[in-house]
């Protein structure tokens, strides 16, 4: 029988007992990729007693085929294309072009909505352990991993309940430390390990983020 969480509050307890070392340090940021990472990111800053902020990053679906990810979108204007994908499925660049631009209305709108005019974390120097509910093919945290780049992030520590081995592998010459409950070779999807994998809303993220520290 494969192992589950049994949501994603549980797998963030979970997820933090693999990142004691991290609490109750100055330099320690939180940051969740929306929605399903902020209620996992959420119990590891509970827990860690660190604020909690966002980083919002959209995938770039393929065409007909959106669970494919061709790429990644994030704030600042960060953008990566996976071009084996583009090339393998043959995306022309107006297709390409009219998904990048809805998922920049949609970046743009989960802004506003989440943060309500606060402004975001300060990044530079600090320690920012970036939190999903689950990584399969690895294209939205490394759009998030730029972004931090950019924002002269001291130190990247990737850390999710499950990341595909695979990705893991690959993405480990990106991030300076990467933690993981699970790190399955068959690797379907983030939902296969999740007892209850509901939608997390957009109310919940701001519920979520009233709740917390943040910075």
């Amino acid at each position: 029988m494969k192992t589950q969480f049994r949501n994603r509050s549980q797998a963030g307890e979970l997820l933090a007992r693999k990142l004691t070392k991290y609490a109750n340090l100055d330099d320690v940021l939180v940051l969740a990729l929306p929605r399903g990472g902020v209620p996992v990111a959420f119990v590891v800053a509970q827990s860690l007693h660190a604020p909690l902020d966002l980083l919002i990053v959209r995938k770039l679906g393929v065409p007909g085929h959106e669970e494919l990810a061709m790429g990644a979108i994030a704030s600042g204007g960060i953008r990566i294309l996976n071009r084996q994908i583009v090339e393998m499925i043959s995306v022309s660049q107006p297709a390409i072009d009219a998904v990048v631009d809805r998922e920049e209305r949609e970046l743009e709108r989960r802004e506003r909505t989440y943060r309500q005019g606060r402004p975001a974390a300060s990044i530079r120097g600090r320690t920012v352990i970036l939190v999903d509910d689950g990584i399969a093919t690895g294209s939205t945290v490394r759009a998030a991993i730029e972004v931090l780049r950019r924002q002269e992030a001291g130190r990247i520590v990737i850390a999710t309940p499950t990341i595909a081995a695979s990705t893991r592998r690959e993405m480990g010459r990106e991030a300076d430390e990467i933690v993981a409950v699970l790190n399955p070779e068959e690797f379907y999807g983030v939902g296969q390990w999740y007892e209850d994998f509901s939608p997390t809303t957009d109310e919940e993220v701001q519920a979520l983020l009233g709740a917390a520290a943040l910075p």
